[in-house]
């Protein structure tokens, strides 16, 4: 119950003025069954990754007791900051959303790959803290924390870090003192595009301000000579008297990486390691089958069996080195030799299957978060957590009812002045079903309910029910670079109609059933064009029930 009703309060809690002219739809179900791409048949005691499909960029993990906790990106979606569970490490269920309340941050008028970048979770005396950027956050947020007691929250309002300025900050806890590494632009002018630093400052725990100006310990990267780019997502450790600093390089595209350096004291100097990078995939033939990429942004976690094990973005492209479903959560060994960590070796692939950790079994998750699976919500029960809109709410436009999800219109798709009535979920799978029975009248040209894969504000599908020259139609419409087409559309006269999306890769297909006869509205449409590739950005598809009025004089 708590789940909905801090859903309901985000995406319902504040006021805007209303359109001229509203329309409402009701949703039966949602209906999602997805299939990897890649062939990965796990043996007994052996798991999949990634351990958290789909769109689950940058991600942040921390131990506490037998228990794990891990955080995500989430841009401009809202409720934000997915927070998970898992006490095996490859057995993950969403507890809810860290930015779950419209006073906690406020995304107006941003676009779909601002706002929350890079978040880092950690634990220290009885407290749960996030540090992350907001990025073009509206107000006098870029850097903030959070904090809260129990990691399914609530969590609390952010406090913004003065003067920690740039992005990917991280808490490291050592000896009662907190210390926060960061990367920003280098001290003095850059001297190549894609030149950055990474500092240290002491945080102070009782105010959750520095302590001190930023100090420089790794400038431009592993090898400066060479122009490194990119240096980022940095996350400090201790082990055996040294202060290991891991870091993301290379940019978040096909030469992402991994490095590592090292310091007896904290403050440095920091040495980069013997071998670097310690994780990538560039240097892999790109035409291999089933290729994993852009794998980086890697977070340590120390088991309670003493066994380090690193989690780390990465991509599951289809052919033409395209993804629609954005970055995932992977996760690997971390084998320690001569004093240095490596994730793993270069010229290896990241396997899809390998040995579980040796972690005490855990029941399966419903619905899982990775592998094959399949989920059916009736809307008989309050929304889980996963269910995420775009930008910070400003007034009620769902609520669940008799076994049904009622949308009320707001603004259109693509109008970053405001919120549209929409609400979806991650699509995990490149070969994915989903389908929806929508119960709708439309009432004028232009207004319309029905499903939306969305990628950004310029690149969207609809399929749904709309009114065309004052005839009810299903309709399907694609938004490409912003521009939108009507590919396909037919009469229909029932006001129940079944709809059904078909991802495969970068082809779709489109039908729906009416008066008991199911049809194909189109059976072979590119949507490329939702791939990161082309759409640009740092998020992944969603996809969910939509509801538009009709625009006004």
């Amino acid at each position: 119950m708590k789940y909905s009703i801090t859903l309901l309060t985000a995406l319902c809690s504040l006021s805007v003025a209303a359109q001229a002219a509203t329309t409402s739809a009701r949703f039966e179900h949602y209906s999602y069954a997805g299939k990897a791409l890649e062939p990965a048949s796990p043996k007994p005691g052996e798991f999949v990754n990634p351990i958290l499909a789909g769109y689950f960029p940058d991600p942040s993990v921390t131990r506490v007791g037998d228990d794990y906790y891990l955080v995500n990106s989430s841009f401009t979606n809202f409720p934000g900051l997915p927070l998970m569970h898992s006490r095996d490490l490859v057995t993950w269920t969403q507890i809810g959303n860290a930015l779950d309340r419209p006073e906690q941050v406020d995304f107006s008028g941003r676009r779909g790959s601002q706002g929350i970048y890079a978040p880092d979770i950690s634990h220290h005396d009885g407290v749960y803290y996030i540090i992350t950027t907001c990025a073009a956050c509206v107000g006098e947020v870029n850097n903030f924390i959070i904090t809260a007691t129990n990691p399914a929250g609530p969590w609390s309002k952010p406090v913004t870090v003065k003067g920690l300025n740039g992005i990917d900050p991280s808490i490291f806890w050592d000896e009662g003192k907190a210390w926060i590494v960061h990367n920003d632009a280098p001290q003095g002018t850059p001297r190549y595009d894609g030149h950055r630093a990474i500092y240290l400052t002491e945080l102070d725990p009782a105010t959750l301000q520095l302590k001190g100006k930023p100090q420089v310990i790794v400038d431009g990267g592993v090898k400066p000579a060479a122009n490194p780019i990119w240096i980022e997502g940095p996350h400090l450790l201790k082990k055996d008297g040294y202060y290991y600093l891991i870091c993301a390089e290379g940019g978040t595209g096909d030469n992402h990486s991994e490095v590592v350096f090292r310091s007896r004291d904290i403050r440095g100097p920091y040495l980069p390691g013997p071998v670097n990078p310690i994780l990538t995939q560039r240097d892999l033939d790109p035409k291999r089958p089933n290729p994993v990429t852009t794998a980086g942004h890697a977070k340590f976690v120390q088991t309670q069996n003493g066994d380090w094990w690193a989690v780390f973005l990465a991509t599951r492209p289809y052919p033409g080195n395209m993804y629609n479903i954005g970055r995932d959560t992977f996760l690997l060994p971390v084998q320690w030799r001569d004093g240095w960590p490596m994730i793993l070796e270069q010229g290896k692939t990241v396997p899809y299957t390998l040995p579980k950790p040796k972690l005490p079994a855990q029941a399966a998750a419903t619905p899982p978060m990775n592998g094959n699976f399949s989920y059916v919500d009736e809307f008989d029960r309050p929304l889980s957590p996963a269910w995420i809109g775009v930008r910070t709410p400003r007034t009620p436009f769902y609520k669940v009812e008799q076994g049904a999800l009622v949308l009320t219109s707001g603004q259109p798709l693509g109008d970053l002045a405001g919120v549209p009535a929409f609400i979806g979920r991650r699509q995990q799978h490149h070969d994915a079903i989903v389908s929806t029975v929508v119960n709708y009248a439309p009432r004028h040209d232009g207004e319309r309910a029905g499903l939306v894969a969305m990628q950004n504000d310029a690149a969207y599908v609809f399929l749904g029910v709309s009114q065309l020259q004052g005839k009810p139609s299903v309709v399907l419409y694609k938004t490409e670079a912003g521009k939108e087409t009507l590919l396909a559309s037919a009469p229909v006269s029932d006001a129940r109609v079944e709809l059904i999306m078909e991802m495969h890769g970068g082809r779709s297909a489109y039908s729906y059933r009416s008066g008991g006869q199911l049809r194909s509205l189109q059976s072979d449409v590119d949507v490329t064009f939702l791939s990161t590739q082309k759409a640009k950005g740092f998020v992944g598809v969603v996809i969910g029930p939509y509801v538009q009025a009709a625009e006004t004089p």
